[in-house]
């Protein structure tokens, strides 16, 4: 029977055991579950392979000769904490398993061991992994919450390259998302992840102008303790943190000139090495990065890398501005309602037809980020059923200037304000009418004429 699983939930494992024979055995059972396996018969082989690549799971046996299996277990917790270290031995007891559970062990399995023993644990940690980098994922889309979540379009452009991105997941090619801010890459991204045979890993998501430039190659590659002032403890970095899964890199034009070499390097021989250390590392991570910005421009003024460039431009994906997309905008904008009116316990019922036409004459330079703000700022200060063209912002709707004195206006127009201010501030009629040098009669007669 073949117990051979699916490629989304393969694990990547290593085996530590001075007997040749139990990880001969191991890692036959193990591939035959569809792992790939790793196996080595000594300590130091051990922290070479952990710092050479990422492990998802780790069997130490507690006897390497003349060294201890239990100190590989804080290194390991250490240089790769997202590793689950499984100790196995033939000299079990309750003291050795509480001291490997306290050193930051996963589980303790004695010898001898059932190839069905080894296959139940795998699976049990296969599916940990699995819901480590939902929990992960769904954090990520809690911070993103909203209905753009999902890409969808009624253009028939948008609506191509959503068929383009839906073909494109599947594939490990680099993916190049390029747009105006706001325009939903990285919504787009996501969808990559989630369709491509990664989705069950983390996607980690790094915006480049956000990280300072002297940090951004630690964020990247992780650093070891030391490397640097402030470098109090070692740390992973996030091409290590999202192995297996999607790294986005977003405004990759904002990219500093010192990483983008080794972004290069990282894409092109999938290796890296973190700050601080002479190690060379592997990644096992696909790359798809987004920019607003004009990257031929910037390899031209010599801003950007040119062969940088070309190794990203492999699948090169233009996201259209909403401009572009008239017909998305109702449908998003009631989406958007639909959404802000159960997040703020509202009732909202629909848009009237002037909030409507005005959202559909406004030309959103902003783009979807855009639109979603204002219908949330109209969803929580409005007061009416529906939204009203005045619950909108006043860049979509402007507020009309008050004429002034000199302004290319008819005189009655001058006359109407004056005397609406004159009315409003004035304690009585004939007050009013004392003001403006006028008799109460006359006065009668303007408001009547102006409706006021």
């Amino acid at each position: 029977m073949n117990h051979t699983q699916n490629p989304a939930s393969s694990l990547t494992i290593l085996i530590v055991d001075d007997e040749d024979n139990i990880r001969k055995t191991l890692a036959y059972c193990l591939e035959r579950e569809g792992h790939r396996v790793v196996g080595v018969g000594n300590a130091a082989d051990a922290l070479a392979e952990v710092q050479r690549q990422s492990f998802d799971l780790a069997f130490v046996d507690l006897r390497l000769g003349p060294a201890d299996g239990m100190d590989l277990i804080p290194v390991f917790r250490s240089d790769s904490p997202w590793t689950k270290v499984v100790v196995i031995t033939a000299y079990a007891s309750i003291e050795t398993a509480v001291e490997a559970m306290r050193r930051g062990a996963a589980d303790y399995i004695p010898k001898p061991f059932s190839a069905d023993q080894i296959r139940l644990l795998v699976r049990r940690f296969s599916r940990i992994r699995e819901l480590e980098a939902e929990v992960a994922s769904l954090r990520e889309d809690v911070k993103r919450l909203g209905p753009e979540a999902r890409p969808q379009s009624r253009n028939p452009g948008m609506q191509r390259l959503i068929e383009t991105v839906h073909k494109a997941a599947a594939s490990e090619a680099t993916i190049f998302l390029r747009g105006e801010s706001g325009t939903g890459k990285s919504i787009l991204a996501r969808a990559i992840h989630q369709r491509s045979p990664r989705a069950a890993k983390p996607l980690a998501e790094i915006s480049c102008p956000a990280v300072p430039p002297d940090l951004l190659e630690s964020e990247f590659f992780g650093h070891a303790k030391g490397a640097f002032t402030g470098a109090v403890k070692d740390y992973a970095g996030r091409v290590a943190l999202c192995a297996g899964g999607t790294l986005l890199l977003d405004e990759i034009g904002d990219l500093a000139p010192s990483v983008q070499a080794k972004l290069l390097r990282l894409i092109q021989d999938k290796e890296y090495e973190r700050l601080g250390e002479a190690t060379t590392r592997r990644a096992d991570v696909r790359i798809i990065v987004a920019t607003n910005a004009d990257l031929e421009k910037r390899v031209a003024e010599g801003r950007f890398r040119e062969d940088l460039f070309y190794r990203l431009n492999v699948i090169s994906l233009l996201v259209p501005p909403l401009r572009e997309r008239p017909e998305d905008i109702l449908p998003l904008a009631e989406d958007f309602l639909s959404f802000f009116c159960r997040v703020n316990h509202k009732t909202r019922q629909g848009f009237t037809p002037e909030a409507a036409e005005a959202l559909q004459r406004y030309s959103w330079p902003g783009n979807v980020r855009e639109l979603r703000n204002s219908i949330e700022r109209a969803v929580i200060l409005g007061s009416g059923e529906t939204i009203d063209r005045r619950d909108l912002p006043e860049t979509i709707v402007p507020t009309p200037r008050t004429p002034g004195l000199g302004d290319r206006v008819p005189l009655s127009t001058i006359e109407e304000l004056h005397i609406r201010r004159v009315l409003a501030e004035a304690g009585s009629f004939q007050e009013a009418a004392d003001i403006l040098g006028i008799d109460q009669a006359t006065l009668w007669r303007r408001r009547k004429a102006y409706g006021i």
